[in-house]
């Protein structure tokens, strides 16, 4: 199985719902879910919220932070998949935000990458510093969160 349909699998043994935030990845993590036949079941949706200001007024990541740390950032990562679960109306919410270059972006390096889950229990965010050019750092922010969320929630069976 996939990671994508190892996740939709944990999600419906529990009943739970999913929703996804996504930036520098820019729609690749909810292409990966709706590739696997049944994801409507689970997935409710997700925002690609690609511009600074639009994770404030689409996720409710709080102004300050973004002002202050930038995008690309842990706690903005954490809120972004809180805001996304809030807003989508769903148990669980995973998010990505960094910089897949070739330039740095607000003082980070191309490859740093904040992704983090939401669930009831609480919120749960890993940094990488991962390598390659721009299409292979987006592929595996792709592959992190999803590892991160089947991490979390369990292997299905």
């Amino acid at each position: 199985m996939s990671l994508a349909a190892d996740l939709l699998a944990a999600l419906g043994a529990r009943g739970w719902s999913l929703a996804v935030a996504e930036s520098l990845t820019g729609g690749l993590v909810s292409a990966a879910l709706v590739d696997v036949p049944g994801a409507s079941s689970v997935l409710r949706g997700a925002v690609v919220a690609y511009a600074t200001d639009l994770k404030g007024t689409l996720l409710d990541v709080d102004r300050g932070l973004l002002d202050a740390r930038g995008a690309v950032d842990p706690e903005v990562a954490a809120a972004m998949a809180a805001g996304v679960r809030a807003r989508l109306g769903a148990d669980v919410g995973l998010a990505t935000t960094g910089v897949a270059g070739p330039d740095p972006q607000d003082g980070k390096p191309p490859g740093t990458v904040h992704v983090a889950v939401s669930t009831p229990d609480g919120s749960t965010v890993r940094s990488l510093l991962l390598t390659g050019d721009r299409a292979l750092v987006r592929a595996r922010s792709t592959d992190a969160v999803l590892a991160l969320a089947v991490e979390i929630l369990g292997r299905p069976g």
